[in-house]
């Protein structure tokens, strides 16, 4: 069984009723899951449940893995309640928490919202640039995803997320070259809090150097390692 449901992060400005809808589709549709789970004649041989890299919180450079613990900002404390939601059904099946980074695809995600900048020549970084982001191929993470199901010796959280993360300063530089466009022009960090509220702080502005320490440990191998070669399959 594999669950990824969950109201988009990015949909909409974070108001309270919509940082509840965020929380709820998570945490109630996992309930009702772990709960069918659970009480199935025969369960699923694996569970595989979302969350994302949100679960540690802003930690700056300091490297991150899934030994790591929770962070105590909204999608940290949504994160810790979704996993623990979906760990309820470890007691009849192996359980898989996928955090997931930003994945990078061109026909969806979160890339597509950040090209138009760079098409106009006004991409660049987005506040100090020092902050991680956290990357992944969707291919590699449809991979990580079906090698994980596949691999019993694979269980708990694992980060899916690409070995070498990078700061927005040094994303936003890639991407530029990818495009052939340039790179120069930031993003300021208040400009993006009056327009995003809360959101902006989480999404934008900071990070986590998170690294795929267990999945690297259990011989997973990343097809796009690197950013450079990510961007350069994307846009060919």
């Amino acid at each position: 069984m594999i669950n990824l449901a969950g109201e988009s992060i990015a949909g909409h400005r974070w108001s309270q009723a919509q940082k509840q809808r965020i929380l709820d589709s998570r945490v109630s549709t996992t309930k009702r899951l772990a709960d069918a789970v659970a009480a199935a004649a025969r369960p699923p041989r694996v569970f595989v449940s979302g969350s994302a890299v949100g679960y540690y919180g802003p930690h700056g450079d300091e490297i991150v893995t899934e030994s790591t613990p929770p962070g105590d900002d909204f999608l940290a404390r949504v994160c810790t309640a979704w996993e623990a939601e979906a760990r309820r059904a470890a007691s009849v099946t192996r359980v898989v928490c996928v955090r997931t980074g930003l994945v990078l695809e061109r026909d969806g995600g979160a890339l597509p919202q950040m090209l138009p900048p760079f098409w106009f020549g006004a991409g660049g970084p987005v506040g100090s640039g020092r902050q991680y982001w956290p990357w992944i191929h969707r291919a590699d993470w449809i991979a990580l995803v079906r090698w994980a199901i596949d691999n019993s010796a694979v269980d708990g959280a694992i980060n899916a997320s690409a070995p070498a993360p990078l700061t927005n300063k040094a994303f936003a530089a890639a991407l530029g070259r990818a495009l052939h466009r340039p790179a120069f022009m930031p993003a300021p960090g208040f400009a993006l809090k009056l327009m995003l509220g809360e959101m902006a702080d989480a999404l934008l502005l900071s990070g986590q150097r998170a690294v795929p320490a267990k999945a690297e440990r259990l011989g997973f191998r990343f097809r796009y390692a690197q950013l450079e070669e990510a961007l350069a399959a994307i846009f060919g």
